[in-house]
């Protein structure tokens, strides 16, 4: 297990002393409003230089890239922040290459404002930025039984395995409260009694998921653990989760590109990278009902989140821009806030990237560089108090609070053909190049730093 460095946590202490002290208020009450902090806002750098990067060696970022578009990629944006300056904001390739298996006669260029679908990314800039706020106004208890919140949330004759009675928010968290990792309850063939296609359904078949292992025991990644946490928080706030996200994170950020749901919230197909060219059909070996069999580009990929959510859920959903997406890694380096705006202060941060003592890759929902099984995301390079997440569709966060970097690489790896549908129907063409792995960009960027020589 990696240890922290005397670095990081002076970093932590340095940022602790920048940040506002915790606030603390009674349960269901709001802390004491933080407004009168100024934290820094992001700027860019007039070179690389200035934060301690070599420009020529940032430039092996985009041979990288550029190399595998050419190659087939299709595309990717990328943004890089240090110590409160964007260093790089850069897209690559296209985001439209096909109609179903055509190629269009004319690619649509990927541009830095191009919107992606985040996929599992969803999971930490919507519920865990919202559980972060919730609970540094006292709104929320990480050791309180999740049945606190969702008196429906309990244990039946019927179940095999029990534990729902005891479970905690935190156990949900780490990824160890029971759940298999997809229920599929889009598919009938797959979720029997669970199946469901209306999202006030499925919220109660949540409840009704049945346990595969004894909560506490195992660490399973799931997404039914952050569709469960999206309810939650629906639940705390009496707001559907993208109403509470945009309206109580975003905007107070002035972040205009980061929402579910982007084609009915006045964005069009054309500013957002496609994915899957045949719908959900992996090429044509799957199907179940209402499937979508057109290239999607706007409507999140996610099954669970489209059909049985209504493209509103904890786990996947969210759509953002490179740019958005720098302003809430600066929030997490800040210490919770960005300007005037305090969203959660830096005691919650701390809690919720502690890493968990069953497994050390693991914090609250956070990825974390624990130990070298890590290095394919974080590269060898990463300290060890850095942290993030990555998503299905193609999408990678890094956060370095000892380097004070951030690091987004977004891409449309699965707007490509299968490899070989019959045999894998998860392989895409986008994921067998080391763009769509993360690792050797991440790695190209910290070698770019000087100290890293």
């Amino acid at each position: 297990m990696k240890k922290w460095t005397s670095c990081a946590l002076i970093s932590v202490l340095a940022i602790s002393l920048l940040a506002p002290s915790a606030s603390f208020a009674e349960p269901n009450e709001k802390a004491s409003p933080q407004a009168h902090v100024e934290y820094p806002v992001l700027t860019k750098a007039k070179k690389p230089e200035e934060v301690g990067f070599s420009s020529k060696k940032l430039e092996k970022v985009d041979q990288l890239i550029e190399k595998e578009v050419a190659a087939g990629f299709p595309g990717a944006a990328l943004i890089v922040i240090k110590d409160g300056k964007i260093v790089k904001n850069e897209s690559y390739g296209y985001k439209q290459k096909f109609d179903g298996h055509t190629p269009l006669k004319k690619f649509l260029k990927m541009e830095n404002d191009t919107l992606f679908d985040l996929a599992s990314n969803t999971k930490m800039y919507a519920v865990n930025f919202a559980l972060q706020k919730l609970a540094s106004e006292g709104k929320l208890d990480i050791h309180a039984k999740v049945q606190d919140y969702l008196p429906d949330f309990k244990d039946t004759e019927e179940d095999v395995i029990k534990g729902k009675d005891k479970m905690r928010i935190i156990d949900v968290l780490h990824h160890t409260a029971g759940f298999t990792p997809d229920p599929q309850y889009h598919n009938p063939a797959v979720s029997k009694e669970l199946y469901s296609q209306d999202r006030e359904k499925t919220i109660e078949n949540i409840n009704k998921t049945p346990l595969s292992y004894e909560p506490g025991t195992k660490n399973v990644y799931s997404d039914v653990d952050y569709m469960l946490l999206g309810t939650i928080v629906e639940n705390i706030t009496g707001q559907k989760l993208d109403e509470y996200v945009e309206n109580e994170l975003y905007k107070p950020l002035k972040l205009k590109d980061t929402v579910f749901n982007p084609l009915k919230k006045g964005f069009k197909s054309k500013d957002i990278a496609a994915t899957e060219l045949l719908g959900n059909t992996r090429d044509g070996v799957i199907n179940f009902p209402n499937i979508r069999t057109y290239t999607l580009q706007g409507e999140v990929h996610d099954e669970k989140a489209f059909y049985s959510m209504e493209g509103v859920s904890g786990h996947a959903g969210l759509f953002s821009t490179t740019s958005d997406l720098a302003v809430l890694l600066q929030v997490m380096l800040n210490g919770g806030g960005y300007g005037n705006e305090s969203l959660f202060d830096n005691e919650t941060i701390e809690e919720f990237v502690a890493p968990s003592e069953m497994n050390s890759t693991y914090g609250l929902g956070w990825r974390l560089n624990g130990d070298d099984s890590m290095d394919w995301m974080f590269s060898k390079y990463a300290s060890e108090s850095a942290y993030g997440h990555t998503g299905w569709t193609g999408t990678v966060t890094i956060i370095d609070p000892e380097q004070d970097l951030g690091i987004v690489l977004l891409t449309n790896k699965k707007h490509s053909p299968l490899v070989n549908p019959a045999e894998n129907s998860n392989q895409f063409f986008g994921d067998l190049f080391e763009t769509g792995r993360y690792g050797s960009v991440v790695t190209a960027i910290y070698e770019a730093l000087e100290s890293n020589k």
